[in-house]
Protein backbone atom coordinates (compact mmCIF):
# COMPACT_ATOMS: atom_id res chain seq x y z
CA UNK A 1 0.00 0.00 0.00
CA UNK A 2 3.02 2.17 0.90
CA UNK A 3 4.27 1.36 -2.60
CA UNK A 4 1.31 2.39 -4.37
CA UNK A 5 1.03 5.90 -2.19
CA UNK A 6 4.07 7.12 -3.70
CA UNK A 7 3.42 6.27 -6.98
CA UNK A 8 0.75 8.16 -6.57
CA UNK A 9 2.33 11.24 -4.80
CA UNK A 10 4.52 11.24 -7.98
CA UNK A 11 1.99 11.46 -10.52
CA UNK A 12 0.00 14.45 -9.16
CA UNK A 13 -0.45 16.69 -11.32
CA UNK A 14 -0.54 20.35 -9.68
CA UNK A 15 -3.92 21.88 -9.34
CA UNK A 16 -5.89 18.89 -9.63
CA UNK A 17 -6.92 16.16 -6.81
CA UNK A 18 -4.38 13.74 -5.93
CA UNK A 19 -5.87 10.22 -7.99
CA UNK A 20 -5.74 12.29 -11.40
CA UNK A 21 -2.00 11.16 -12.01
CA UNK A 22 -3.06 7.54 -11.44
CA UNK A 23 -6.17 7.90 -13.46
CA UNK A 24 -4.12 9.85 -16.41
CA UNK A 25 -1.34 6.68 -15.69
CA UNK A 26 -4.16 3.80 -16.31
CA UNK A 27 -5.77 5.93 -19.13
CA UNK A 28 -2.30 5.10 -21.24
CA UNK A 29 -1.60 2.12 -19.79
CA UNK A 30 -4.71 0.72 -21.37
CA UNK A 31 -4.40 2.89 -24.68
CA UNK A 32 -0.96 1.31 -25.04
CA UNK A 33 -2.49 -2.12 -24.60
CA UNK A 34 -4.84 -1.25 -27.34
CA UNK A 35 -2.54 -0.59 -30.06
CA UNK A 36 -0.46 -3.88 -29.07
CA UNK A 37 -3.97 -6.10 -29.02
CA UNK A 38 -5.25 -4.26 -31.91
CA UNK A 39 -5.44 -6.59 -35.09
CA UNK A 40 -3.68 -4.96 -38.69
CA UNK A 41 -6.76 -4.59 -40.54
CA UNK A 42 -8.21 -1.68 -38.17
CA UNK A 43 -4.61 0.24 -39.53
CA UNK A 44 -6.02 -0.82 -42.77
CA UNK A 45 -3.13 -2.58 -43.82
CA UNK A 46 -4.59 -6.26 -44.43
CA UNK A 47 -6.21 -5.18 -47.14
CA UNK A 48 -3.23 -3.62 -48.84
CA UNK A 49 -1.18 -6.72 -48.28
CA UNK A 50 -4.07 -8.69 -49.76
CA UNK A 51 -4.39 -6.77 -53.07
CA UNK A 52 -0.57 -7.35 -52.82
CA UNK A 53 -0.65 -10.76 -52.50
CA UNK A 54 -3.19 -11.32 -55.68
CA UNK A 55 -0.61 -9.19 -57.60
CA UNK A 56 2.15 -11.59 -56.84
CA UNK A 57 -0.09 -14.29 -57.59
CA UNK A 58 -0.88 -12.71 -60.96
CA UNK A 59 2.78 -12.31 -61.47
CA UNK A 60 4.00 -16.04 -60.55
CA UNK A 61 0.85 -17.44 -63.44
CA UNK A 62 2.75 -15.41 -66.04
CA UNK A 63 5.98 -16.56 -65.27
CA UNK A 64 4.97 -20.14 -65.01
CA UNK A 65 3.54 -20.19 -68.64
CA UNK A 66 6.04 -17.95 -70.05
CA UNK A 67 8.36 -20.88 -68.63
CA UNK A 68 6.07 -23.35 -70.47
CA UNK A 69 6.32 -21.74 -73.96
CA UNK A 70 9.58 -21.12 -74.15
CA UNK A 71 10.20 -25.06 -73.04
CA UNK A 72 8.51 -26.06 -75.93
CA UNK A 73 10.95 -26.73 -79.01
CA UNK A 74 10.32 -24.53 -81.87
CA UNK A 75 8.05 -25.36 -84.60
CA UNK A 76 9.48 -25.99 -88.14
CA UNK A 77 7.48 -25.07 -91.00
CA UNK A 78 6.86 -27.24 -94.23
CA UNK A 79 8.25 -25.90 -97.18
CA UNK A 80 5.02 -25.37 -98.65
CA UNK A 81 4.33 -23.19 -95.36
CA UNK A 82 7.40 -21.52 -95.62
CA UNK A 83 7.38 -20.61 -99.63
CA UNK A 84 5.22 -17.09 -100.27
CA UNK A 85 4.00 -16.07 -103.22
CA UNK A 86 4.91 -12.54 -105.36
CA UNK A 87 3.12 -9.62 -104.30
CA UNK A 88 0.85 -8.80 -107.46
CA UNK A 89 2.20 -5.89 -109.95
CA UNK A 90 1.11 -2.50 -108.75
CA UNK A 91 -1.06 -0.31 -111.07
CA UNK A 92 0.31 3.19 -110.80
CA UNK A 93 -2.30 5.25 -108.77
CA UNK A 94 -2.66 9.07 -109.38
CA UNK A 95 -0.92 10.98 -106.43
CA UNK A 96 -2.86 12.15 -103.58
CA UNK A 97 -1.74 15.72 -102.48
CA UNK A 98 -1.91 15.62 -98.15
CA UNK A 99 -3.82 19.22 -98.75
CA UNK A 100 -5.85 20.76 -102.07
CA UNK A 101 -4.73 23.00 -104.41
CA UNK A 102 -3.99 26.65 -103.26
CA UNK A 103 -6.77 29.09 -104.90
CA UNK A 104 -5.15 31.75 -106.52
CA UNK A 105 -5.15 35.43 -104.73
CA UNK A 106 -8.66 37.47 -104.77
CA UNK A 107 -8.59 40.07 -107.83
CA UNK A 108 -8.17 43.76 -106.64
CA UNK A 109 -11.63 45.19 -106.92
CA UNK A 110 -12.20 48.57 -109.28
CA UNK A 111 -11.62 52.22 -108.25
CA UNK A 112 -15.10 53.48 -107.21
CA UNK A 113 -17.05 55.29 -110.23
CA UNK A 114 -17.44 59.08 -109.82
CA UNK A 115 -20.79 60.21 -110.13
CA UNK A 116 -24.07 58.70 -109.17
CA UNK A 117 -23.93 55.06 -108.28
CA UNK A 118 -27.43 54.29 -109.03
CA UNK A 119 -28.63 52.86 -112.23
CA UNK A 120 -30.18 54.74 -114.72
CA UNK A 121 -33.55 54.20 -115.60
CA UNK A 122 -34.44 55.32 -119.24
Amino acid sequence: MALLQELASRLVIPGLPDWTGLLALLILLLAGLAYLLMPFSVFGLKGRLDSIEAQLDELQGEIRMMGMRSADPPRRLAAAEDWMDAPPARVEAPVMRAAPPVPPPPAWPEPPRRGRAEPRLD
